[in-house]
């Protein structure tokens, strides 16, 4: 770090000697890195740099260990100290640390609120409302991504995984997207609160190739996605806090039985007519038509 700077003096005329004398290292060292100023292992930190912004851009909630892990899966050898020693100057921390005595600032908002608590359509495709729950089991967390038409309350797209990524929500939405066929025309709106893994390019990048409009409520404003809340309480009372879960295949069994089997098909709800998700939207598709 300070080779440039004897490379200054002695463009001001002080010779290269004195500098080095006076600064306590050998002109040999010097001239070694005029040479070759950019090392083998400085161009390797640079682009070991640069592959974990990608990934942490992609993922902000991924610390240095799982950054770690996803460039070995990418075929990147790097040791884990060298990757926290290089995150850790690079500033990339986990959205989820959290230092004693400092306040962190909530993320960027990338959408702004376009739902303002009306959480209604008079149609399919108009309206989805989506965010993520946890449950612990024996094996450790599992996730649920789930997203939910505001017309006919449908579970139109979900995912479940061992850990909350960026991934997640994105496989959500790929689920709600392909289920519901092609939505270019419809405009729908994705709302959500403002996760980071809502906020992540990888999310952001998917609504936009769907063109999809996405909208975020306010920071620990529950009321701003209270409509999905509502569905996660009704998981949380019917299934999640039903047993003790030793594996994570269990649960995730449960919960997709009780979506597709209970909540879709036998549930009746007060707002739909006393209908179920299914029969409400086999209905209005029936009324459409007609």
């Amino acid at each position: 770090m300070i080779f440039p700077l004897v490379r200054d003096l002695a463009d001001d005329d002080i010779p290269v000697a004195v500098t080095c004398r006076v600064l306590g290292f050998s002109k040999q060292a010097y001239y070694k890195w005029r040479a070759c100023p950019v090392t083998n292992r400085d161009w390797d930190d640079a682009h070991l740099i640069h592959a974990a912004r990608k990934i942490h851009h992609d993922d902000p909630e991924f610390g240095y260990r799982f950054i770690a892990d996803e460039l070995a899966e990418q075929g990147v050898q790097a040791g884990r100290n060298r990757v926290q020693r290089l995150c850790s100057q690079e500033r990339l921390f986990s959205a989820h640390s959290r230092k004693r005595g400092r306040q962190r600032q909530p993320g960027p908002q990338v959408h702004d609120d376009l739902v303002q608590r009306r959480f209604t359509a008079k149609r399919p495709n108009q309206l989805w409302l989506t965010d993520i729950t946890e449950h612990p089991t024996a094996e450790g967390k599992l996730y649920l991504c789930a997203v939910k038409d505001a017309c006919s309350n449908r579970i139109v797209g979900y995912s479940i995984d061992a850990r909350m990524t960026a991934e997640l929500a994105v496989q959500a939405l790929r689920n709600a997207l392909t289920l519901r066929g092609n939505t270019d025309a419809l405009e729908v709106i994705v709302h959500s609160d403002r996760g980071s893994q809502f906020r992540s390019h990888r999310y952001v990048r998917e609504l936009r190739a769907a063109q999809a409009r996405g909208s975020m409520g306010r920071v620990g404003t529950c009321a701003d996605n209270a409509a999905m809340e509502s569905f996660f309480s009704l998981l949380q009372k019917n299934v999640l806090n039903r047993s003790r879960w030793d594996t994570r295949q269990d649960l995730r069994l449960a919960i997709v039985t009780w979506i597709e089997n209970t909540y879709h098909r036998r549930r009746r709800q007060q707002a739909l007519g006393r209908l179920t998700p299914i029969e409400y939207e086999t209905l209005l598709q029936a009324a459409h038509a007609a």
